[in-house]
């Protein structure tokens, strides 16, 4: 690539590649240069430093995943088919099955710590809304929400240690599929009545 094809969006992209592949510590500006074809010193037009880098690919992994996930979804209005929708597509992202737990992973870096959390926190909430829809009072919905955040992020965490030992996890196909829609359905219901 010539100096005027890296964009900025390229260098976001080296560095969220980098980050899944081996964490923060992954995130290096030489080798990430070297990956994109060009010098160190082309960085600096996009970035102030290492960490800028790092909190902005986390800033833009937070856009796409969570931000305008989440807009699209509002659009429908049903909110079983919301949560049946973000479910079984949250369940069958490849690519984040790498991506989640290295971030997840580096909880404790003060660059990724706020992002996450900030992200952790919208997702959560936003789920507590769907299932508080869905009929659950206010504490039951945010329970309910966390549980199934916990089973997205244990589903994700088992895909990226375990896909040997947990086949239909990681099985694309109809095993897979079977697997994504049973967790699904056993996330979405509806409050039993007391």
């Amino acid at each position: 690539m010539s100096r005027g094809q890296v964009s900025r969006q390229d260098w976001l992209n080296a560095a969220l590649d980098a980050l899944a592949d081996g964490g923060v510590a992954a995130v290096r500006v030489d080798v990430l240069a070297r990956r994109l074809g060009m010098t160190r010193g082309s960085f600096y037009w996009h970035f102030k430093d290492r960490d800028a880098l790092v909190a902005a690919a986390l800033e833009e992994w937070e856009l796409v995943c969570t931000t305008r996930t989440i807009e699209q979804l509002e659009t429908i209005a049903d909110p079983g088919e919301r949560l049946r929708t973000l479910l079984t597509h949250a369940l069958d992202i490849e690519a984040l099955s790498r991506l989640e737990p290295a971030i997840v992973a580096h909880a404790g870096d003060p660059v990724v710590a706020p992002i996450l959390r900030r992200v952790t926190e919208r997702r959560v909430d936003f789920l507590a809304e769907v299932y508080a829809e869905l009929g659950y009072d206010r504490g039951d919905a945010r329970h309910q929400a966390l549980v199934a955040y916990a089973a997205y992020t244990g589903w994700l965490q088992l895909r990226s240690t375990a896909p040997d030992v947990l086949p239909e996890l990681a099985d694309a196909g109809r095993t897979g599929e079977v697997a994504r829609a049973y967790l699904a359905d056993r996330l979405i219901s509806r409050p039993v009545s007391r």
